[in-house]
């Protein structure tokens, strides 16, 4: 079954930091993003990762989620409007056929309870390189650690682990 993966900004931001937009082409074929998403990471003030983000969006490794969204209009209690965007088109594409990219815990508790796969930053740096796209995930994690971009060590190490590089 082929899964719809779609994005909150957190990951976007961070992968964009390391290098790692050109890998979700690879990783997952089409990444949309709700519309709130997409004026969160393109604020226009020049943010970090915005440069990459509108480069990516101009070459479609992202797509703009265009078509109304037919699960409820309410914003998710404790979640930002992105998250709350992601969680929606998941529900409405089908909890099962959906991968939602998001970092935030609130977020990814509410995607869960609601049947939704969820993968992070660190998950998705783990997938490049077991899919030969990098050749180590530590040079990303200490580009992500050096800057204020936060993931939790306990994850990083289980990542390193995987990727056989503790």
């Amino acid at each position: 079954m082929a899964r719809r993966v779609i994005s909150d900004a957190s990951p976007l931001i961070g992968l964009a930091m390391v290098g790692g937009l050109e890998w979700l082409p690879a990783l997952f074929g089409t990444v949309w993003i709700p519309a709130s998403v997409q004026r969160e990471v393109l604020p226009g003030v020049h943010a970090r990762g915005e440069l990459e983000l509108a480069a990516a969006i101009r070459k479609q490794l992202l797509r703009v989620w265009q078509k109304p969204i037919s699960v409820g209009a309410e914003k998710l209690q404790d979640l930002d409007e992105g998250e709350t965007d992601c969680i929606r088109i998941g529900l409405s594409e089908g909890a099962a056929k959906v991968l939602v990219l998001m970092d935030e815990r609130a977020g990814r508790a509410v995607a869960q309870e609601f049947g939704i796969q969820v993968a992070g930053t660190a998950a998705v740096i783990g997938l490049a390189k077991k899919q030969g796209l990098i050749k180590s995930v530590k040079p990303s994690f200490e580009r992500l650690h050096s800057s204020d971009f936060r993931i939790s060590a306990d994850i990083i190490r289980a990542v390193m682990s995987r990727a056989g590089e503790l």
